[in-house]
């Protein structure tokens, strides 16, 4: 507490800042004087001859500032023309206009949109923005826009001379891939379900120091899209007819396509070893649809060939050469890399695999891409012999490891920054969920159920979910399946993408009430265990007209089981012998059911069956057993087939023939 004040002591000054004392009457009162005081509010003037310095501003009246604030004139934008891409950012949008981010973010909030600067904007949203600064928008996707922006950087005087890719076509069995066989001197048609091919391959061949890039085409109807991409990505056709069977349908579509792709056309005449071939029959034919031998005055090269005795292979691989060499083709091997997915897939192991053709620049591993609305990272590749490869350059087919998913066959890929590449995958994905939602519909119908339904006149809409081995059957079943609905039933495809059939396409398949249909693909164990707890039918199929077949018979309300499959057991190979004069030898160890001898196998590796066929043997140590239980290991032999590996799953099954039920039609 402050000491009180004597009377008649003097009055101590007052602190800095503090209110003076309140006087008392008949004393004096100490104010310490300031030192400085405050200039006055006006402009200095000087002498004439002097500058004026810093003009003192005076404040305007209080009821001028208080009157309305004039009008500020609306700032003109000259008109012009921008061109972006999809999922582009204020940032990017503002970049664009030459204006601040700040001013588009003023607008969107004037709008009702809360925006950061970094916010992804749809198409007609940019497109709004744009126009309140009088710019008009041109709206490109974004391979195209970082291709012309690649083509300004690199230019084109390092162009250099890259190999032809070639795309063989023609009907189905009139031996495309057996003449590539010939080509490369391997056996890639043996293996093919059914005998025919039903994916696009690639493979480098080189002849004389020549290297030319043959990509290989199925001939099935249902394959149209695979052919038309094939066309559309090469340099060269090669149109292979049969002497003996002559011009079919799909060797007319090929040569639309062909044309279409504005691509030159080399005809091989095939299987002219045959004694009922007529080469001179296919020349009149393929003439009367514009392709006229050279030695009648055209200008098509038809070369007449053997695959199976590689009569004249030789002489077609220098003309396919001549051909490339007269078309000049070139790329520019120091650009970065762009190319056209060919094929992708899931592999059990590796995770997603894209099979692609490099057309321009060079590849490297450690690159960023983008792809369709998947990016990734070069992680590893591999060339069409399964090597390892650093780089790949024009005109490489390589298998590429890397990806965050299963992109769609024919989507292009381009080497760009992470992030940007990130982004807009991102984006596009956001709108492909937006766009397939689930949908819900009627109640769950096997085909047996629909079949009684479909005689009793009932229309009914049959939901499906499609499983296949690679991405390009994917898209072959997308268009196929809906074709074949008819007015009485519709096939509805609420879901299809690569892989085996797993627990969750099972309880989609059973909220949906759809059917399963694996093509090329087995289900796992649990989820076949899954789908008999949820009453949910699974269909596989291995050979595209089998699917079609059985499903226009369904809708025709036709179809009658006539076999049954029965699954036995599974089990895991865990190692492998090679026996003298037995052959090889499967270590396995029975993980359910029973394995018995004498009864059908299926070899099933990633999830793909590679191979069907017999119990040749079946051992415990060094016994002959007629069948093993679950739990216990012994060994296994395939009749006719040597390639089994250590992880491969054995499915041991029965196929019972049943006797065929009245057909009402």
């Amino acid at each position: 507490m402050r000491p009180a004040r004597q009377p008649g002591a003097p009055v101590p000054p007052r602190a800095p800042g503090k209110l003076p004392p309140k006087p008392e009457p008949g004393k004096p009162i100490y104010v310490r004087k300031p030192e400085h005081r405050a200039r006055p509010l006006a402009e200095k003037r000087f002498e004439e001859g002097e500058r004026k310095l810093h003009p003192v501003r005076t404040r305007a009246p209080e009821a001028a500032r208080r009157a309305a604030p004039a009008e500020r004139a609306p700032v003109r934008y000259e008109p012009r023309e921008i061109t972006i891409t999809e999922g582009i950012t204020v940032r990017e949008l503002a970049q664009k206009l030459d204006l601040r981010a700040k001013d588009l973010l003023k607008e969107l909030v004037e709008s009702g949109v809360f925006a950061t600067i970094n916010q992804v904007l749809d198409t007609p949203t940019a497109t709004k923005l744009a126009g309140q600064f009088n710019a008009t928008v041109k709206t490109v996707p974004f391979e195209e826009q970082l291709a012309e922006e690649l083509v300004q950087e690199t230019g084109a005087e390092k162009r250099e001379l890259r190999p032809p890719v070639v795309t063989v076509m023609g009907h189905v069995d009139h031996g495309k891939t057996s003449l590539l066989d010939g080509i490369r001197q391997t056996d890639v048609a043996a293996g093919e379900a059914g005998g025919i091919t039903q994916h696009i391959g690639a493979s480098l061949v080189e002849v004389d120091g020549k290297r030319v890039v043959f990509i290989d085409t199925p001939g099935h109807e249902a394959f149209t899209r695979m052919r038309a991409r094939g066309a559309g990505v090469t340099d060269i056709v090669v149109l292979v007819v049969a002497a003996d069977d002559g011009v079919m349908p799909q060797t007319r579509e090929a040569v639309d396509h062909a044309r279409a792709a504005g691509v030159p056309i080399v005809v091989a005449v095939n299987k002219i070893d045959k004694p009922d071939s007529q080469p001179e029959r296919v020349k009149r034919q393929l003439a009367d649809l514009g392709l006229v031998p050279e030695e009648w005055g055209g200008d098509t090269v038809f070369v007449e060939v053997s695959a199976k005795t590689r009569k004249n292979v030789d002489k077609l691989v220098e003309m396919i050469a001549l051909v490339g060499e007269l078309r000049e083709l070139k790329a520019n091997p120091e650009a970065p890399a762009s190319g056209i997915v060919l094929e992708s897939r899931i592999d059990k192991g590796r995770g997603p695999v894209v099979t692609l053709l490099v057309q321009n620049g060079t590849l490297r591993v450690g690159d960023s891409f983008i792809c369709g609305s998947v990016y990734g990272k070069v992680r590893a590749m591999f060339d069409d012999r399964g090597l390892a490869a650093t780089s790949a350059g024009p005109s490489s087919p390589v298998e590429v490891l890397g990806l965050q998913g299963v992109p769609e066959a024919g989507d292009r890929l381009l080497v760009t920054d992470e992030a940007k590449a990130r982004h807009i995958a991102e984006y596009r994905q956001s709108k492909e969920r937006e766009a397939s939602l689930a949908r819900t519909t009627g109640a769950r119908l096997t085909l047996d159920q629909l079949q009684e339904q479909l005689k009793a006149g009932e229309v009914k809409e049959l939901p499906i979910v499609v499983k296949a081995d690679v991405q390009g059957s994917v898209e072959v079943l997308g268009d196929l399946l809906p074709k074949l609905s008819t007015d009485r039933v519709k096939l509805d495809i609420l879901h299809a993408s690569v892989g085996a059939v797993t627990e969750t396409d099972v309880l989609l398949a059973s909220a949906s009430h759809a059917l399963i249909v694996a093509f090329g693909v087995r289900p796992d164990r649990k989820a076949v265990e899954l789908a008999q707890h949820e009453n949910v039918e699974i269909r596989a199929y291995t050979i595209i007209y089998e699917l079609t077949d059985e499903l226009k018979k369904l809708l025709a309300g036709l179809l009658e089981p006539v076999f049954k499959e029965a699954t036995l057991g599974r089990a895991a190979v865990r190692e492998t012998f090679r026996i003298k004069g037995v052959g090889m030898i499967a270590g396995c160890y029975v993980q359910d059911g029973v394995l018995r001898r004498d009864a059908d196998v299926r070899v099933v590796r990633d999830a793909a069956v590679v191979y069907t066929g017999k119990v040749q043997s079946l051992r415990r140590f060094k016994e002959d057993v007629a069948e093993v239980r679950a739990g216990f290991e012994c060994g296994l032999g395939v009749s006719n087939f040597s390639d089994v590996k250590v992880g491969d799953v054995l499915e041991c099954f029965t196929v019972e023939k049943l006797a065929p039920a009245p057909v009402t039609t």
